[in-house]
């Protein structure tokens, strides 16, 4: 069966006297096996599977080699009970974007395959009352060596306490607050919106509005700041009315876009806090009959998979979430293999993009004037 991390945890095994495939009652090939057939110790084989470094590249190589060939995968179970590890890292996330959470787990698990780990991925709701109840109840229950904290978990007080009260150890993805209390992964979200605004500035955009994030995640703010930042240094001006409210969710954009284009005025460019609430807004100026980009245009932040298969193809800014979500675990294994090291919190920032495509362009001459919405289907 597909163990936490997508990894098989048990299968059938490979006879080594046929090669061929048999079920569960054939013969099973052990790590004594692997072992003797490579001619070394069983602690040398537990070293090559858990990637530890401190093993010769000849042996790790022939050691690997015999893995491959007598088809051994080793039973997570049995790897546990047989040392202090749990070879599982959860983790925690409270994200509405399933595009966001997608690439999350994909450079999660990847990074915990390549280590020899299984990642174990658990919902929390940062809003609802007894987060810390929740946590503390998750890792009572099931044995992990680590965890990850995604936004906005990772800036979340009380899944940290719980955490540090059950001595695991965690790294922090995109943390806007409490700086050095762990390790953590993370972009300059401030600097990026500066950078983004800039780009629609430099296109001849002088009124642009700007759809926000939610609450709960800080880095919503960062991202508003940094938008509020390069307006004010470049001499534009802040509407309010302007300032749409969010929730990172496709139908928030759809309804920030319905109150922007309903108004008598309307902005030439619209930069949105995530791509779902781009996407969204795009779906809105379609039912106005506004034309992206000759009439309008439209940034979002992320450049998750539905930017490029978007129609006209969005801009956006690059954050690298699969590599952040690889670097944290990374980094986790890192701290658990030198836990007897006990080494300062580190923070690696990573960079960011502006990706150019096609929603974006040159503002337009003359503003186009009020517009009648196509009717919206039935129920929505």
């Amino acid at each position: 069966m597909p163990g936490p991390g997508g990894l098989r945890v048990t299968c059938s095994v490979t006879s080594k006297r046929s090669g061929n495939s048999h079920g569960p009652e054939a013969l099973t090939i052990t790590i004594h096996d692997v072992a003797r057939e490579a001619g070394v110790s069983i602690k040398t084989v537990s070293r090559v599977l858990n990637r530890e470094p401190n093993v010769r590249p000849a042996m790790r190589a022939r050691v690997e080699e015999v893995i491959a060939r007598l088809n051994y995968r080793p039973n997570i179970s049995a790897r546990s009970l047989a040392g202090a590890r749990a070879y599982l890292i959860g983790l925690l996330y409270d994200d509405p974007s399933p595009s966001y959470l997608s690439e999350l787990q994909i450079g999660a698990t990847a990074a915990c395959q390549q280590a020899g780990y299984h990642l174990m991925a658990e919902h929390v709701s940062v809003q609802a009352p007894g987060l810390r109840v929740q946590v503390e109840s998750l890792v009572s229950s099931v044995r992990l060596d680590g965890v990850i904290l995604s936004p906005p978990v990772s800036d979340s007080d009380e899944a940290m306490a719980a955490l540090e009260a059950a001595h695991i150890r965690y790294v922090r993805i995109a943390p806007s607050t409490f700086p050095g209390r762990a390790s953590s992964v993370l972009i300059d979200d401030k600097t990026a919106a500066e950078e983004m605004t800039r780009a629609l500035w430099q296109l001849g955009h002088r009124a642009i509005a700007f759809i926000k994030g939610p609450r709960s995640h800080p880095s919503s703010q960062q991202r508003l700041d940094g938008f509020l930042a390069a307006l004010k240094e470049l001499g534009g001006k802040v509407r309010k009315d302007w300032l749409l409210p969010g929730a990172f969710t496709a139908q928030s954009g759809f309804t920030a876009g319905e109150v922007l284009f309903a108004a008598a005025e309307r902005p030439t460019a619209v930069f949105a806090c995530n791509d779902d609430m781009a996407m969204g807004l795009m779906n809105a100026a379609h039912r106005w009959h506004i034309e992206i980009p000759a009439e309008l245009s439209v940034a979002g932040f992320d450049d998750s998979p539905i930017a490029a298969t978007l129609w006209p193809s969005l801009t956006t800014v690059r954050q690298p979430t699969r590599a952040m979500a690889a670097a944290a675990v990374q980094m986790l294994i890192e701290e658990l293999r030198n836990s007897e090291k006990a080494k300062a919190p580190r923070r690696r920032l990573l960079d960011f993009e502006i990706v150019r495509r096609e929603s974006t362009a040159k503002a337009p001459a003359v503003r186009a004037g009020p517009r009648r919405a196509a009717a919206l289907p039935k129920g929505r």
